[in-house]
């Protein structure tokens, strides 16, 4: 690289700090060495992969492109890498960029050469075509062009640039596209968003619920246990039930991006699916007040005991469950020693027992958890 600009671009992309993940196909590597031979590409670059192979596309995409040089095929790869980057960066803004390309070899190929360059993050992807001069370059000189692209095209998402400033023919142009969208997912995991409702295939839109019967649970899987104990719950309310999955949990790591996906994904034709940023039954009864929460005994064990708050005061709790006006039922579970355990109402303090019913075994009990599934699945 011997172009002071290009080099001057480059360092303007680093000091920007919005991590990028790259996929690039056909050409583009030029690109990657660009930004790494200037210091300070650790802030830019989360990962990057050659997907050379058909192998390697089909594995990034989850089914074989129609066509692997297309703007089609662009976007989905950007979006892939987008993904990946929101799973690997705590930063608020990330990118997805990508290149498939087909460029000079050491035969002589039939169609024209050039690429698709596609840029996704959380407002929209924008792509870039560019058909080349088919014989005015060498291969390294198509790789140039192509690489040259795919930086000016990330500069000009992070508002570095308004215009390529490419070294093409005449004949040569580059044909952009925008398409708009909301990552409201994204926004979640940043904290735009508290409460999303998640429409499938793949939509999540910020949700304002209260009056509802909440399952909360990490879903990992979800199974007919969880879905015969919300139609319990629901047939004893008359309210309308919802699955809730917190991305936020009070002593694990936050779920990552692709992780929600696949989760809220099991949902496609199993109910209604919330996800939040509520690791707590306190949060969860600001966010959907009027609403009653399903527990298992383990959980409503831990909600009434004084060592799982910090000063020790469960009666404060239950008076703003009680100013949330929501309202609990909890069902049986069967402990670590085997034992059926159901829920003693009288052990809540008089004041705040008309908070809780609790089933009893006649009305429901599954012996069934995600724990016991995911070890009967890995064996």
């Amino acid at each position: 690289m011997n172009s002071p600009a290009l080099v001057t671009l480059i360092q303007r992309i680093h000091d920007a700090r919005i991590p990028a993940v790259i996929e690039y196909a056909g050409a583009g590597s030029q690109a990657l060495w660009w930004l790494h031979s200037v210091a300070g590409s650790s802030r830019t670059i989360l990962e990057a992969t050659d997907r050379y192979s058909q192998a390697s596309m089909t594995s990034l995409l989850r089914e074989r492109p129609a066509q692997f040089v297309s703007q089609a095929t662009a976007i989905a790869m950007a979006k892939a890498a987008y993904e990946r980057a929101m799973d690997l960066s705590t930063n608020q803004r990330v990118i997805g960029v990508s290149c498939t390309a087909t460029i000079a070899t050491d035969y002589t190929k039939k169609g024209n050469h050039g690429c698709w360059v596609a840029i996704w993050d959380e407002r929209g992807c924008t792509s870039h075509g560019l058909v080349l001069h088919k014989g005015s370059r060498d291969r390294s000189g198509e790789e140039a062009v192509i690489s040259q692209l795919l930086i000016e095209a990330l500069a000009m998402c992070q508002g570095l640039i308004d215009a390529f400033r490419l070294d093409l023919q005449p004949e040569e142009r580059v044909d952009s596209q925008v398409m708009a969208h909301r990552d409201a997912l994204g926004e979640l995991l940043n904290g735009t968003h508290e409460l999303l409702q998640y429409q499938p295939p793949s939509d999540f839109v910020p949700a304002h619920l209260q009056g509802v019967t909440v399952l909360s649970g990490s879903f990992n899987p979800l199974h007919d246990g969880h879905r015969d104990l919300l139609a319990t719950a629901v047939a004893h309310t008359g309210q309308p039930g919802i699955y809730e999955l917190s991305v936020v949990n009070v002593d694990k790591p936050t779920l990552p991006y692709s992780v929600i996906q696949r989760r809220a994904a099991q949902f496609a034709t199993h109910g209604t699916l919330v996800i939040s940023r509520a690791p707590r039954f306190l949060d969860k009864a600001r966010l959907m007040p009027k609403s009653t929460f399903v527990l298992g005994y383990d959980t409503v064990i831990r909600l009434l005991d004084a060592k799982y708050y910090p000063d020790g005061d469960v009666a404060d709790t239950l008076r703003q469950f009680s100013m949330h006006e929501v309202r609990f039922i909890v069902a049986g579970r069967v402990d670590k020693h085997g034992q059926f355990r159901l829920f003693d109402t009288t052990s809540v303090p008089s004041t705040w027992r008309h908070l809780f019913v609790a089933l009893d075994e006649a009305t429901f009990r599954r012996d069934v958890s995600s724990t016991s599934i995911r070890a009967q699945q890995v064996n």
